[in-house]
């Protein structure tokens, strides 16, 4: 089980890598901000700071997440297992908060939240089951 949280706890890691390229790096892309429900360039323009900002929240809890794998990696196992927990949880936790600012947004939570809760819960698992 932990191999296998390991892998989805990477997903959930790359999945943030790439939304804070969309939300940090491309957003002055339409393409890109229409798939964040922005409707034109002005608004685009207005929130881009905003966007900015959080894509850079989502790239620091993917280096959190990679930084715990690692450490776990090398043998430190409670140090990479704290980073790794707090990590994922910060990641879920955005992600129920993102299903409070409307129905719109329900979708875009589950693609944010449903693989570090899955890393999380095969994590919980194999140390429930003694595996190290």
């Amino acid at each position: 089980m932990i191999v296998l949280a390991t892998v989805v706890v990477t997903l959930a890691a790359a999945l943030h890598v790439a939304i804070f390229f969309m939300e940090s790096v491309a957003w002055t892309r339409p393409a890109v901000w229409r798939r964040f429900n922005v409707e034109s360039q002005q608004a685009a323009d207005t929130v881009r700071p905003m966007a900015y900002n959080q894509g850079f929240y989502n790239l620091f809890l993917a280096i959190g997440a990679v930084v715990g794998l690692i450490l776990y990696g090398v043998g430190q196992h409670a140090a990479g297992l704290a980073l790794i927990i707090f990590a994922a949880a910060s990641m879920i936790a955005a992600a129920v908060v993102l299903t409070t600012t409307g129905r719109g947004y329900i979708r875009p939570a589950i693609i944010q939240g449903i693989l570090p809760l899955i890393g999380l819960v095969l994590l919980l698992i194999g140390f429930a089951n003694g595996e190290r």
